[in-house]
Protein backbone atom coordinates (compact mmCIF):
# COMPACT_ATOMS: atom_id res chain seq x y z
CA UNK A 1 0.00 0.00 0.00
CA UNK A 2 1.19 3.98 -0.66
CA UNK A 3 1.28 5.21 2.85
CA UNK A 4 1.17 8.60 0.90
CA UNK A 5 -2.57 7.75 0.39
CA UNK A 6 -3.51 8.32 4.45
CA UNK A 7 -1.52 11.99 3.61
CA UNK A 8 -4.03 12.70 0.70
CA UNK A 9 -6.87 10.65 2.64
CA UNK A 10 -6.18 12.94 5.42
CA UNK A 11 -6.20 16.60 2.99
CA UNK A 12 -9.57 15.34 1.69
CA UNK A 13 -11.46 14.27 4.88
CA UNK A 14 -10.40 17.85 6.12
CA UNK A 15 -11.40 20.29 3.61
CA UNK A 16 -14.18 18.18 2.11
CA UNK A 17 -13.13 19.47 -0.96
CA UNK A 18 -10.44 18.03 -4.10
CA UNK A 19 -9.45 21.64 -5.19
CA UNK A 20 -8.35 22.59 -1.46
CA UNK A 21 -6.95 19.30 -0.42
CA UNK A 22 -4.63 19.87 -4.03
CA UNK A 23 -4.12 23.27 -2.98
CA UNK A 24 -2.71 22.30 0.57
CA UNK A 25 -0.70 19.37 -0.32
CA UNK A 26 0.91 21.84 -3.51
CA UNK A 27 -0.88 19.56 -5.91
CA UNK A 28 -2.89 20.33 -9.25
CA UNK A 29 -6.61 19.04 -8.95
CA UNK A 30 -6.58 16.86 -11.63
CA UNK A 31 -3.82 14.71 -10.14
CA UNK A 32 -5.59 15.04 -6.90
CA UNK A 33 -8.89 13.39 -8.54
CA UNK A 34 -6.21 10.58 -9.68
CA UNK A 35 -5.63 10.34 -5.85
CA UNK A 36 -8.79 9.77 -5.14
CA UNK A 37 -9.67 7.34 -7.18
CA UNK A 38 -6.55 5.51 -6.06
CA UNK A 39 -8.19 6.00 -2.42
CA UNK A 40 -11.70 5.02 -3.41
CA UNK A 41 -10.21 1.83 -5.01
CA UNK A 42 -8.26 0.85 -2.03
CA UNK A 43 -11.02 1.82 0.35
CA UNK A 44 -14.40 0.45 -1.56
CA UNK A 45 -16.06 3.18 -0.74
CA UNK A 46 -16.64 7.17 -2.79
CA UNK A 47 -14.89 8.63 0.22
CA UNK A 48 -16.30 12.06 -0.45
CA UNK A 49 -19.58 12.30 -2.97
CA UNK A 50 -20.88 15.49 -4.69
CA UNK A 51 -23.96 17.12 -3.67
CA UNK A 52 -24.92 20.44 -5.83
CA UNK A 53 -21.35 22.53 -5.76
CA UNK A 54 -20.01 20.96 -2.68
CA UNK A 55 -18.50 17.58 -1.45
CA UNK A 56 -20.10 15.52 1.40
CA UNK A 57 -18.09 13.15 2.99
CA UNK A 58 -19.56 9.06 3.11
CA UNK A 59 -20.58 7.17 6.57
CA UNK A 60 -16.87 5.15 5.82
CA UNK A 61 -15.33 8.20 5.30
CA UNK A 62 -16.70 10.01 8.35
CA UNK A 63 -15.59 6.39 10.59
CA UNK A 64 -12.31 6.92 9.05
CA UNK A 65 -11.30 10.23 9.53
CA UNK A 66 -10.74 10.82 13.37
CA UNK A 67 -8.35 7.56 12.80
CA UNK A 68 -6.48 8.85 9.36
CA UNK A 69 -5.93 12.26 11.39
CA UNK A 70 -4.01 10.75 14.33
CA UNK A 71 -2.05 8.03 12.30
CA UNK A 72 -0.95 10.87 9.60
CA UNK A 73 -0.10 12.98 13.32
CA UNK A 74 1.28 10.08 14.66
CA UNK A 75 3.36 8.69 11.29
CA UNK A 76 4.71 12.77 11.04
CA UNK A 77 5.76 12.43 14.19
CA UNK A 78 7.69 9.16 14.15
CA UNK A 79 9.59 10.16 10.77
CA UNK A 80 10.75 13.43 12.05
CA UNK A 81 14.16 13.84 13.58
CA UNK A 82 14.09 15.61 17.02
CA UNK A 83 14.92 19.08 16.81
CA UNK A 84 17.02 21.17 18.93
CA UNK A 85 15.92 25.09 18.28
CA UNK A 86 18.44 27.70 17.52
CA UNK A 87 17.52 30.70 17.79
CA UNK A 88 20.25 31.92 16.55
CA UNK A 89 20.19 30.36 13.37
CA UNK A 90 16.43 30.70 12.83
CA UNK A 91 15.92 31.53 9.57
CA UNK A 92 12.03 32.05 9.06
CA UNK A 93 9.46 33.55 8.24
CA UNK A 94 6.36 33.20 10.27
CA UNK A 95 2.67 34.25 9.00
CA UNK A 96 0.20 35.87 11.62
CA UNK A 97 -3.34 36.49 11.22
CA UNK A 98 -5.37 39.21 13.23
CA UNK A 99 -7.45 42.64 12.81
CA UNK A 100 -5.83 45.43 12.99
CA UNK A 101 -5.86 46.16 16.74
CA UNK A 102 -4.48 43.62 17.47
CA UNK A 103 -1.63 43.88 14.93
CA UNK A 104 -1.04 47.43 15.92
CA UNK A 105 -0.81 46.10 19.92
CA UNK A 106 1.25 43.24 19.25
CA UNK A 107 3.64 44.62 16.61
CA UNK A 108 6.15 46.49 18.00
CA UNK A 109 6.81 44.45 21.64
CA UNK A 110 6.66 40.92 19.20
CA UNK A 111 8.91 42.03 16.49
CA UNK A 112 10.95 43.74 19.51
CA UNK A 113 11.24 39.89 21.31
CA UNK A 114 11.70 38.17 17.54
CA UNK A 115 14.64 40.57 16.84
CA UNK A 116 16.35 39.79 20.28
CA UNK A 117 16.37 36.29 20.64
CA UNK A 118 16.12 35.26 17.19
CA UNK A 119 17.56 37.89 14.46
CA UNK A 120 17.20 36.15 10.93
CA UNK A 121 13.56 34.93 11.67
CA UNK A 122 10.82 37.60 10.36
CA UNK A 123 6.97 37.77 10.70
CA UNK A 124 4.42 39.05 8.18
CA UNK A 125 1.28 39.97 9.67
CA UNK A 126 -1.88 39.29 7.47
CA UNK A 127 -5.41 41.73 7.85
CA UNK A 128 -8.41 39.48 8.59
CA UNK A 129 -10.52 38.65 5.02
CA UNK A 130 -14.00 40.08 4.67
CA UNK A 131 -14.91 36.34 4.27
CA UNK A 132 -13.56 33.15 6.94
CA UNK A 133 -10.85 31.25 5.08
CA UNK A 134 -9.35 27.90 6.04
CA UNK A 135 -5.54 29.31 5.41
CA UNK A 136 -4.76 27.23 9.00
CA UNK A 137 -5.77 24.08 7.47
CA UNK A 138 -4.00 24.58 4.76
CA UNK A 139 -0.66 26.47 5.84
CA UNK A 140 -1.05 29.61 5.14
CA UNK A 141 -1.14 31.23 7.92
CA UNK A 142 1.04 29.94 11.43
CA UNK A 143 -1.14 31.18 13.69
CA UNK A 144 -4.38 33.41 14.18
CA UNK A 145 -5.78 35.42 16.97
CA UNK A 146 -8.91 36.71 17.07
CA UNK A 147 -12.45 36.31 19.19
CA UNK A 148 -13.63 32.88 17.82
CA UNK A 149 -12.64 29.57 18.82
CA UNK A 150 -12.20 27.72 16.03
CA UNK A 151 -15.10 24.80 14.91
CA UNK A 152 -12.51 22.68 12.74
CA UNK A 153 -10.81 19.85 14.98
CA UNK A 154 -7.59 19.81 13.16
CA UNK A 155 -7.28 23.22 14.99
CA UNK A 156 -6.02 23.96 18.29
CA UNK A 157 -6.62 27.15 20.17
CA UNK A 158 -5.41 29.07 23.49
CA UNK A 159 -7.55 31.37 25.32
CA UNK A 160 -4.59 33.94 26.58
CA UNK A 161 -7.30 36.48 28.49
CA UNK A 162 -10.26 38.76 27.58
CA UNK A 163 -11.08 42.19 27.06
CA UNK A 164 -13.92 44.17 28.25
CA UNK A 165 -15.64 46.68 25.68
CA UNK A 166 -15.98 50.54 26.37
CA UNK A 167 -17.20 53.64 24.20
CA UNK A 168 -14.74 56.09 22.66
CA UNK A 169 -15.44 59.95 21.80
CA UNK A 170 -13.26 62.59 21.84
CA UNK A 171 -12.59 65.26 24.38
CA UNK A 172 -14.98 67.23 24.43
CA UNK A 173 -18.11 65.65 23.42
CA UNK A 174 -21.02 65.45 25.52
CA UNK A 175 -20.61 62.03 26.32
CA UNK A 176 -17.70 63.01 28.35
CA UNK A 177 -19.70 64.94 31.47
CA UNK A 178 -22.47 63.62 33.44
CA UNK A 179 -24.09 60.08 33.92
CA UNK A 180 -23.30 57.79 30.86
CA UNK A 181 -27.24 56.42 30.73
CA UNK A 182 -28.39 54.03 28.11
CA UNK A 183 -30.82 56.95 26.50
CA UNK A 184 -27.72 59.38 26.12
CA UNK A 185 -25.37 56.44 24.44
CA UNK A 186 -28.11 55.40 22.26
CA UNK A 187 -28.83 58.90 21.07
CA UNK A 188 -25.29 59.62 20.07
CA UNK A 189 -24.53 59.00 16.41
CA UNK A 190 -22.57 55.70 16.30
CA UNK A 191 -20.36 53.58 13.77
CA UNK A 192 -19.60 50.18 13.92
CA UNK A 193 -16.62 48.38 13.29
CA UNK A 194 -17.17 45.36 11.07
CA UNK A 195 -15.22 43.60 8.24
CA UNK A 196 -18.57 42.32 6.57
CA UNK A 197 -20.36 45.77 6.35
CA UNK A 198 -22.95 44.45 9.28
CA UNK A 199 -24.65 47.94 11.26
CA UNK A 200 -26.14 46.24 14.52
CA UNK A 201 -24.04 43.86 17.17
CA UNK A 202 -24.23 42.76 20.40
CA UNK A 203 -24.19 46.29 21.68
CA UNK A 204 -27.89 46.63 19.91
CA UNK A 205 -29.61 43.59 21.66
CA UNK A 206 -29.07 44.97 24.91
CA UNK A 207 -30.39 48.09 23.67
CA UNK A 208 -33.58 46.34 22.30
CA UNK A 209 -34.30 44.77 25.26
CA UNK A 210 -34.73 48.17 26.98
CA UNK A 211 -36.60 49.68 23.98
CA UNK A 212 -33.55 51.71 22.60
CA UNK A 213 -32.02 51.49 19.54
CA UNK A 214 -28.50 53.04 18.37
CA UNK A 215 -28.29 55.58 15.61
CA UNK A 216 -26.05 53.80 13.68
CA UNK A 217 -24.60 56.09 10.67
CA UNK A 218 -21.68 53.85 9.02
CA UNK A 219 -20.00 50.05 9.60
CA UNK A 220 -16.08 50.64 8.92
CA UNK A 221 -13.87 47.72 8.72
CA UNK A 222 -11.36 48.62 10.87
CA UNK A 223 -11.10 49.84 14.25
CA UNK A 224 -8.32 52.62 13.27
CA UNK A 225 -10.55 54.00 10.46
CA UNK A 226 -13.17 54.11 13.11
CA UNK A 227 -10.84 55.57 15.74
CA UNK A 228 -9.80 58.15 13.41
CA UNK A 229 -13.34 59.59 12.70
CA UNK A 230 -14.16 59.51 15.97
CA UNK A 231 -10.98 62.15 16.82
CA UNK A 232 -12.68 64.28 14.06
CA UNK A 233 -15.95 63.78 14.64
CA UNK A 234 -18.91 63.64 17.42
CA UNK A 235 -19.10 59.78 16.11
CA UNK A 236 -19.17 57.48 18.79
CA UNK A 237 -17.59 53.61 18.42
CA UNK A 238 -17.30 50.85 20.84
CA UNK A 239 -13.55 48.59 20.94
CA UNK A 240 -11.90 46.49 23.39
CA UNK A 241 -10.09 48.56 25.45
CA UNK A 242 -6.55 47.33 26.25
CA UNK A 243 -6.15 46.10 22.64
CA UNK A 244 -7.02 49.13 21.06
CA UNK A 245 -5.41 51.44 23.80
CA UNK A 246 -2.58 52.37 21.77
CA UNK A 247 -4.58 53.95 19.22
CA UNK A 248 -6.97 55.76 21.09
CA UNK A 249 -4.19 57.01 23.79
CA UNK A 250 -2.46 57.93 20.40
CA UNK A 251 -5.36 59.97 19.26
CA UNK A 252 -6.51 61.21 22.68
CA UNK A 253 -9.80 59.87 22.82
CA UNK A 254 -11.88 59.32 25.81
CA UNK A 255 -12.36 56.16 26.93
CA UNK A 256 -15.77 55.64 29.46
CA UNK A 257 -17.49 51.96 30.50
CA UNK A 258 -20.36 51.17 28.41
CA UNK A 259 -23.77 51.80 30.36
CA UNK A 260 -24.84 48.08 28.74
CA UNK A 261 -23.82 44.38 30.00
CA UNK A 262 -21.68 42.92 27.47
CA UNK A 263 -19.51 39.99 28.28
CA UNK A 264 -15.49 40.80 27.81
CA UNK A 265 -14.51 39.45 24.71
CA UNK A 266 -11.97 36.75 24.23
CA UNK A 267 -8.52 37.04 23.45
CA UNK A 268 -8.07 33.14 21.08
CA UNK A 269 -4.70 32.22 19.87
CA UNK A 270 -5.30 29.37 16.95
CA UNK A 271 -2.77 26.90 15.22
CA UNK A 272 -2.84 24.08 13.02
CA UNK A 273 -2.10 20.87 15.07
CA UNK A 274 0.53 19.49 12.87
CA UNK A 275 2.81 22.43 14.55
CA UNK A 276 2.13 20.91 17.77
CA UNK A 277 5.65 19.65 18.36
CA UNK A 278 7.22 21.92 16.09
CA UNK A 279 9.84 23.86 18.59
CA UNK A 280 10.16 26.85 16.35
CA UNK A 281 6.56 27.28 16.05
CA UNK A 282 6.34 26.66 19.82
CA UNK A 283 8.53 29.12 20.69
CA UNK A 284 6.65 31.41 18.44
CA UNK A 285 3.35 30.99 20.56
CA UNK A 286 4.92 31.32 23.72
CA UNK A 287 6.28 34.77 22.34
CA UNK A 288 2.96 35.76 21.30
CA UNK A 289 1.08 34.56 24.19
CA UNK A 290 3.51 36.41 26.69
CA UNK A 291 2.92 39.52 24.76
CA UNK A 292 -0.70 39.41 24.36
CA UNK A 293 -1.24 38.66 28.22
CA UNK A 294 1.16 42.14 28.71
CA UNK A 295 -1.36 43.82 26.41
CA UNK A 296 -4.29 42.66 27.65
CA UNK A 297 -3.03 43.29 31.28
CA UNK A 298 -1.36 46.99 30.32
CA UNK A 299 1.42 46.40 32.06
CA UNK A 300 3.87 47.69 29.62
CA UNK A 301 7.11 46.80 32.38
CA UNK A 302 5.96 42.91 31.37
CA UNK A 303 6.42 43.20 27.64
Amino acid sequence: MDLNLLVALDALLEENSVAAAADRLHLSPPAMSRTLARIRRATGDDILVRTGRTMTPTPRALALRDETRDVVRRAAALLTPEQTLDLDTLDRAFTLRCHDALAAALAPSLLGRIAGFAPHAAVRFLAEPADDVADLARGHTDVEIGATAPLRPEIASETVGSDRMVAVFRPGHPLAAGELTMERFAAAGHVTISRRGRLRGPVDEVLAQHGLRRHVIAALPTSSVALELVAATDVVTVVAEQVCRPTWTRLGLHVRPLPVELPSVPVIVAWHHRYDSDPAHAWLRAQVRHVLCAVIESDPSAR
